[in-house]
């Protein structure tokens, strides 16, 4: 049509409404020619050059569709990206990427086979909060961190009901919130050695795990994740530890990061506020729009996203035995 890349959305929930949908269409290489929902008029309002389609079939069908975002519920994420992929079109997956290693690992084989690109949005890593602590961290100004917590922590005490607090594959908000506190903390220290995990039901009228505590171990480093939906005055959003000084930010939606920074400097203790970086979601499509065109890799390795996946299969096995998990090897605990 115009040169710009025809992307075919599959889900108008709110992954789909709120993240993807104003994501494609703020980056001006990328068009949203597509989209795959009962919400007809909800997408027309929103995104009126946008065809509404019923099926994933009838999406894959228009030629003009290169690019498929899949943003429905996570147990058909592996489904669909596969049928994106043979049928041709480069793939993002929103996160999770797949429910269990094996598919990711399938995904990104079926990738390869058909020469296409394949992402997962793992769009937390253009927190603002996050770019902030992974600036400091790149400086040395914390020295060697010996402790991390990360919390994503809200409150809502009355379900809103739906799949994601059902009991179901791939509900909970251990693949909701999860897979960005354990993708955060891997960009920053890499693979973790063991997992430890503490996984229940808090709320009533719900079956699926609304309260979520990790300890990923790094030898000497402990990195401690949280999400929760009884918070209703949450602490910090991060808290980072060295031998030289501390980090915490704060106000996770809110419009600027608030981050203060303990450090030694000559002799004496230096406390003051750090100006935060912005948050830059658009980051992740502007990435994936110059990939499809040949500029440059995709925005997140897939095999970053298998890692996520691994390690909260590992996470699943350490809750329902109680035990630390080796992370080298099946999720088995031991």
């Amino acid at each position: 049509m115009d040169g710009t890349i025809g992307v075919g959305l599959i889900g108008y929930g709110l992954g789909g409404a709120a993240f993807h949908a104003p994501l494609v269409a703020a980056e001006p290489r990328l068009r949203l020619q597509a989209v795959v929902t009962s919400r007809a008029g909800q997408v027309e309002r929103d995104h009126p050059g946008a065809r509404v389609v019923g099926t994933a079939g009838e999406l894959l069908a228009d030629p003009e569709v290169e690019l498929v975002v899949v943003a429905a519920p996570n147990a058909v994420h592996h489904q669909l990206a596969a049928a994106a992929l043979r049928a041709g079109r480069h793939v993002v997956v929103d996160k999770p990427f797949a429910l269990t290693a094996a598919d990711a690992d399938d995904l990104i084989a079926l990738a390869a086979a058909t020469d296409r690109l394949l992402s997962v949005f793992h769009n937390r890593r253009w927190d603002g909060d996050f770019l902030t602590v992974r600036r400091v961290l790149e400086a040395g100004a914390l020295g060697e961190v010996a402790s991390f917590a990360s919390r994503y922590d809200r409150f809502r005490p009355a379900p809103k009901g739906g799949w994601k607090e059902a009991a179901g594959p791939g509900s909970g908000i251990l693949w909701d919130l999860g897979p960005h506190l354990v993708d955060q903390a891997m960009l920053l220290f890499g693979p973790p050695r063991t997992v430890w995990a503490d996984l229940g039901v808090q709320r009533a009228e719900v079956e699926a795990v609304d309260d979520v505590h990790l300890v990923l171990g790094y030898g000497r480093l402990r990195a401690v994740l949280h999400a929760g939906m009884l918070v209703r005055d949450p602490g910090p959003r991060f808290e980072v530890h060295g031998d030289r000084g501390s980090l915490l930010t704060w106000g996770l939606d809110e419009p600027e990061v608030r981050a203060t920074l303990t450090t030694e400097v000559a002799g004496l203790e230096q406390r003051g506020r750090l100006e935060g970086a912005p948050t830059a979601y658009g980051s992740f499509y502007a990435v994936m729009a110059a990939a499809v065109a040949g500029e440059g890799p995709v925005p997140v390795d897939p095999l970053d996203a298998r890692a996520v996946v691994a390690v909260i299969e590992h996470a699943e096995a350490s809750a329902r035995t109680g035990r630390v998990v080796e992370v080298a090897g099946p999720p088995t605990a031991g």
